[in-house]
């Protein structure tokens, strides 16, 4: 039987760590981690393009779409380690409109990899700019990096990151949707 890289490299850290893999508690670990591993970064198997294809016409509606409150959690590419937040996408419809749960789950696309938050920030608006093609595209993304908090540091600051391209660069519409970013949310969950 061929031995599985991703469970093989698990056992070699538990054993340079001092533990013994074949124990207990640990025998299904490298599996376990694996399968764990295997669903934080499925955002590899995603395809932005096929995230946003279902389109709606909506010629006439040209103001701000803004989905706040995104939340989502990603691995630091630099320790492996989490860092959870939130991201609010606006964009400036171009004719064409996207359903809620699809700027939701472009966040989530690029948050189920190996990430720098300012990479993922950019990735998303560059994602939608693409292939959407709206006037204007804006993404702001607040986290807590537990590589930050739990070791090192260890402060549990949060790391804000945006992205602001075509029309949502114009000082007013920039205002607007921060202004909007920013609002405590409703419905009690503020």
């Amino acid at each position: 039987m061929k031995s599985d890289p991703v469970e093989s490299a698990v056992r070699t850290i538990l054993f340079g760590l001092g533990e013994t893999p074949g124990r207990e508690g640990l025998r299904d670990t490298p599996r376990r981690v694996k399968r764990a591993m295997l669903e934080m970064t499925s955002g590899y198997k995603d395809n932005p393009a096929t995230i946003l294809s279902a389109r709606f016409t909506a010629k006439t509606y040209d103001e701000m779409v803004v989905v706040r409150g995104i939340e989502f959690w990603s691995l630091c590419e630099h320790h492996l380690l989490p860092f959870h937040g939130v991201a609010t996408v606006g964009y400036i419809p171009n004719g064409k409109v996207v359903g809620l749960s699809k700027v939701a789950r472009l966040v989530h696309c690029f948050s189920r990899r190996l990430q720098i938050q300012e990479r993922m920030t950019e990735e998303i608006a560059q994602a939608l700019e693409t292939h959407l093609k709206p006037k204007g595209v804006a993404v702001v993304v607040r986290a807590t990096h537990l590589c930050m908090a739990m070791r090192g540091v260890k402060t549990p600051a949060e790391m804000v990151t945006s992205r602001l391209l075509g029309g949502m660069l114009e000082p007013t519409t920039r205002a607007e949707f921060l202004a909007l970013e920013r609002e405590p949310r409703s419905g009690g969950r503020g």
